[in-house]
């Protein structure tokens, strides 16, 4: 049953297929997923709101109905129909939750981690997806995450920030962060930034790595040819002042 609700859901929502590997050698791209504790986290989230939904929202919602119906006296009613909309609210509750809870394995099955050798991808979410690519070059900061929840699945959130991500107050508020993704739920964090950081390092030996790096080598560059070139441009510069004397004197005469 679960496979043809993600079949149907894939075309009403037009989910995408896997995603391609980001720029880089695509032979060097690795891919990491979510670990299966993850879903397990997720699945604990879905039991919790499930549990207030139909503890308090649903006694709520039906009880004053049904109060509010047995103090009418019709007997044109049937007594049968007085409880069909409170079980109508009931049924809706359910089939939410359940719909709830296909989309949130759907959403953990589509979830993908990819690292080339000069680039990182991450794409995530069904109903509203996000997919965001940043290069090494742009990374700023590289840091780890747990909550005492996730520790106890052996979780944890791998975050890497570029220029301008420094500050995490707009996703605790619920908006995106374009300035950084997130390794979400995975159990290899530690892995995955040696992995990444191990690539930064080779991309500034070959010259193409940190911009800040680059430009200090082009400054230094001009500062040490003009030190060679010193010598030679007082010796021309000698010449050049007694030809002019020389001429001088001609002229003179």
């Amino acid at each position: 049953m679960y496979k043809a609700f993600r079949s149907w859901i894939e075309r009403v929502l037009r989910i995408p297929e896997d995603p391609d590997p980001p720029p880089g050698d695509e032979g060097s791209t690795q891919l990491f997923r979510a670990a299966p504790n993850y879903y397990r986290y997720l699945l604990v989230q879905w039991v919790l709101r499930t549990t207030i939904a139909v503890a308090v929202v649903v006694p709520m919602e039906v009880i004053p109905m049904i109060t509010s119906m047995n103090r009418v006296v019709d007997r044109a009613i049937p007594q049968a129909f007085m409880f069909r909309a409170p079980a109508l609210i009931i049924a809706i509750v359910i089939v939410q939750r359940l719909f709830a809870l296909a989309l949130l394995r759907l959403d953990f099955e589509k979830r993908w981690y990819l690292v080339s050798n000069r680039s990182l991808r991450v794409r995530e979410g069904v109903v509203k997806l996000r997919e965001m690519t940043i290069t090494f070059a742009n990374i700023q900061n590289i840091s780890i995450s747990q909550g005492p929840i996730q520790r106890l699945l052996g979780l944890a959130d791998l975050r890497v920030d570029t220029a301008g991500g420094g500050s995490q107050k707009k996703e605790k508020e619920g908006e995106e962060n374009l300035h950084g993704v997130r390794f979400r739920g995975v159990n290899n964090a530690g892995e995955i930034r040696e992995l990444i950081n191990s690539r930064l390092r080779e991309l500034k030996d070959t010259g193409l790595g940190d911009h800040d790096d680059i430009a200090s080598r082009h400054l230094a560059a001009p500062a040490a040819s003009s030190t060679s070139l010193a010598d030679p441009l007082r010796a021309v510069l000698h010449e050049a002042t007694a030809l002019r004397d020389a001429v001088a004197r001609t002229a003179a005469l």
